[in-house]
C-alpha cells in the first residue's frame, strides 16, 4: 500500500501530532510511522509518512530553528521536519533511545533517553532495542548536542524505571533559567530535577510513597514557571494538578477518565493540549472552566505519543 504525505507548510497555530499506524500484529508498538498536520481547531490538514522510523513516533517539540523534532526510541532516530512540510536529512546524534528534547538558551539540544536497564517486570508486546554492543536497553541519561549532531555532555540522571521497570527519562522540561531540567520516568513516583549547568542531580520536586500507588505519567512548565502534571491516582483516574516551581500543589483537574499521559502548551495561556494514549485521542484543555473545548480522534489505540503547536 502507498502512503502519500500530504503535510502543508506550517501555519501559525497548527498541532502536530505523532500517532504510528500501529498494523503489525507481531508487536504492539510497530507500524508505520505518522505526523498528523491540525488546524487549531482539531480539523485535520494533512499528514506526513515518516522515513527511518519502525515503531511509535513521539516526543514532538518545536526548536527555535521552527524545525519540528519528533522521535522513534525503538528505531534510535531523531527526526526533523521543515517548516515547509518536509522530512529533514537524519542526523545521527547517538545509538540511544532519545524520546523527548529541550534547546538551551546556549543553542544546544538536550535529549532524554527514554529507556534503562536490560530487563521488563511484565511481558511484552513489542521487542525493546538494545545500546550496540550491549545487553541493556539504555542509561536513562540525558545527554547534550550540537544542532549538527555533535555531543557536548551526558548527564548520569537518575531514574525509577517506572511500573515496567525500563522507563528512564520519559518526559522532560527544562526551566527558564535554562539549567534545571525536570523529568519523570513515565508510571513511577516521582519528579525529579538535574542541574545540566553544574551537572548534579537536585532533589526531588516530588515524589509519591508506593503506598499511595500515585503515577506520574508527564510534567511540563508554563510559562510562568509553574507546572503542570498529569498523574495516575488509580487505573480509573488520571487527574491534572498545577504545581509551584517548589512542587506544591496549587490546583487539580479532573480528566475525563484514564489514558491522558501527553500534555503540550498550546498559544493561549488558559488552554493546554492534552492527548490520551489508551483511546488515541487529542484535546484542547480549558484551564479556566476545567473542561474540553475541542477533540479530535487520530483512529489508532496507544499511538498517540506527542503533540506540538507551531508559534511560526
Amino acid at each position: 500500500m502507498t502512503r502519500e504525505s500530504t503535510l502543508k507548510p506550517f501555519a501559525y497555530g497548527d498541532i502536530f501530532a505523532g500517532a504510528t499506524l500501529l498494523n503489525d500484529p507481531n508487536d504492539d508498538h510497530a507500524g508505520p510511522g505518522r505526523i498528523i498536520q491540525y488546524n487549531s481547531d482539531l480539523t485535520e490538514k494533512g499528514v506526513l509518512w515518516t522515513e527511518g522510523t519502525s515503531h511509535l513516533v513521539g516526543g514532538l517539540k518545536f526548536g527555535p530553528d521552527g524545525n519540528l523534532w519528533a522521535f522513534d526510541s525503538n528505531a534510535h532516530c531523531v527526526l526533523r521536519v521543515s517548516p515547509d512540510g518536509q522530512q529533514l536529512p537524519r542526523i545521527h546524534f547517538a545509538d540511544r533511545s532519545f524520546s523527548n528534547c529541550n534547546f538551551a538558551p546556549d543553542g544546544t539540544v538536550l535529549m532524554g533517553e527514554h529507556l534503562v536497564g536490560s530487563e521488563s517486570r511484565f511481558p511484552l508486546g513489542t521487542t525493546l532495542s538494545h545500546v550496540p554492543g550491549t545487553e541493556v536497553f539504555g542509561y536513562g541519561h540525558v545527554w547534550r548536542f550540537k544542532l549538527d549532531g555533535e555531543k557536548v555532555a551526558e548527564y548520569e540522571t537518575e531514574t525509577t524505571g517506572g511500573m515496567t521497570g525500563f522507563l528512564g527519562c520519559t518526559t522532560s522540561s527544562l526551566a527558564s533559567d535554562g539549567k534545571t531540567l525536570v523529568y519523570s520516568s513515565e508510571t513511577g513516583p516521582t519528579v525529579f530535577q538535574y542541574d545540566v549547568e553544574a551537572n548534579k542531580q537536585l532533589p526531588d520536586l516530588l515524589s509519591f510513597t508506593p503506598e499511595s500507588r500515585q503515577m506520574v505519567l508527564v510534567a511540563t512548565h508554563r510559562p510562568d514557571g509553574t507546572l503542570l502534571m498529569i498523574k495516575a491516582v488509580s487505573r480509573e483516574e488520571f487527574v491534572m494538578v498545577h504545581l509551584s516551581a517548589d512542587g506544591d500543589e496549587l490546583k487539580t483537574f479532573e480528566l475525563p477518565g484514564p489514558g491522558w499521559a501527553t500534555i503540550a502548551p498550546s498559544l493561549d495561556d488558559d488552554v493546554i493540549l492534552i492527548g490520551n494514549f489508551f483511546a488515541g485521542a487529542l484535546a484542547r484543555y480549558d484551564l479556566s472552566t476545567g473542561k474540553l473545548t475541542a477533540q479530535t480522534e487520530v483512529g489508532v489505540e496507544r499511538s498517540l505519543a506527542g503533540i506540538a503547536q507551531y508559534e511560526g
